[in-house]
């Protein structure tokens, strides 16, 4: 029995870990062709290692990618057409949780920064998978991982938050363009999602806090994120396009306090500095006085 996505090409950018791996993990079950791409390399050792085990081996690459680096997006594109012979689908999934603290006490170089990997790295993942399923003439869909917190406030820090807003409206305007192409572009917009970078090692810590926000009883996991990657990616989705799609428990419905209550940030308003997600790079932070 054939897969969904059987005969096609897909990128995923962060996807040695968290919802981008479990996306990568999704689109191989189904039959594509995927070239992973991460910052952390020993992370795309264990994706490949693992893929080889199912075999799979010969459906998977794995490229060290900056995506806020334009010659790296670009790279990554020409991999995965060199290697699979075209491109149907693009994630861009990759981001980081970039500048936190106080919005007076924010460094503008951490902002900039912030939307270099959380937004200028989607803008890229667009302009040049659109070249080459332009080019290709078949279509294709886009994919981009906002977050509830780029749909309303409370949901995450003020630098984050606007960066995905930006990541959602950027996927709704580059719809528009590309749909006479037959290139659907749509975004997914995650609740809190049960990945390593999320509860830091205890998952079991983070319930109490996250059951008190969201009214959905079952953790959101990277396979809920690449469930709706998954739907977009495939034909089910052919009349889909210019939509921001929250999966997120009914957490953006009962209206997000992750700010005030998420253990993650209970001590955000006494910090400021920069976190880096899973690239394998320490946060860097200091504390505030009083």
């Amino acid at each position: 029995m054939s897969g969904r996505l059987e005969g096609k090409v897909a990128i995923v950018t962060g996807g040695a870990s968290g919802m981008g791996l479990g996306t990568v993990e999704r689109f191989l079950d189904e039959g594509a062709a995927v070239v992973a791409a991460d910052l952390n390399t020993a992370k795309g050792d264990e994706l490949l290692t693992a893929a080889a085990r199912r075999g799979q081996a010969d459906r998977v690459r794995f490229s060290r990618t900056d995506v806020s680096v334009e010659a790296d997006v670009a790279a990554l594109v020409e991999q995965a057409t060199e290697s699979f012979g075209g491109l149907d689908i693009m994630f861009n999934n990759a981001g980081i949780g970039g500048a936190f603290g106080p919005v007076t006490e924010l460094e503008a170089d951490a902002w900039d920064e912030t939307f270099a990997i959380d937004v200028r790295s989607v803008f890229l993942g667009i302009k040049h998978a659109a070249r080459v399923m332009i080019a290709a003439g078949k279509g294709g869909s886009i994919i981009n991982t906002a977050s509830v917190a780029g749909l309303g406030g409370g949901a995450g820090p003020v630098a984050y938050s606007s960066a995905k807003a930006a990541v959602a409206n950027l996927s709704v305007t580059t719809a528009l363009e590309l749909a006479p192409y037959r290139i659907r572009v749509n975004a997914i917009c995650p609740g809190v999602i049960y990945t390593p970078l999320m509860h830091q090692g205890d998952p079991d810590a983070a319930d109490e806090w996250v059951q008190a926000l969201q009214p959905w009883p079952d953790r959101g996991l990277p396979e809920h994120i690449a469930g709706a990657a998954l739907f977009l990616a495939s034909d089910d989705s052919a009349f889909v396009t210019g939509q921001a799609i929250a999966v997120d428990g009914g957490l953006l419905a009962a209206g997000p306090r992750v700010t005030q209550f998420g253990h993650a940030f209970k001590d955000l308003n006494k910090l400021v500095g920069f976190a880096y997600g899973t690239t394998g790079q320490k946060p860097r932070y200091r504390r505030l006085e009083g």
